[in-house]
């Protein structure tokens, strides 16, 4: 069981790694046709359907998007509610 848990919190954490890198590379100029534009593509086609759930529940406040860490957070509270569980 202990082996689960570690394995499934290696997979969090690098979801949450994910949704950071997603936001860094949203404030990068990315050149059309690039490599850069591929991984930013990828990696939002990841992200963009778990941060759109909290997308729809907040609204951008003054051209800031608080989505991504709301969504960490719930991602945390929910993993750390598992871990307890399971633990």
């Amino acid at each position: 069981m202990y082996q689960l848990v570690v394995f499934l919190n290696y997979i969090v954490n690098f979801y949450e790694l994910l949704i950071v890198v997603w936001c860094l590379l949203t404030w990068v100029p990315i050149r059309q046709g690039g490599l850069m534009e591929d991984i930013a593509t990828a990696i939002g086609r990841i992200v963009e359907p778990y941060l759109s759930l909290f997308r729809r529940l907040i609204p951008p406040l003054g051209g800031m998007d608080f989505s991504p860490a709301i969504a960490m957070l719930a991602l945390e509270f929910v993993w750390r509610a598992i871990v307890g569980i399971l633990l």
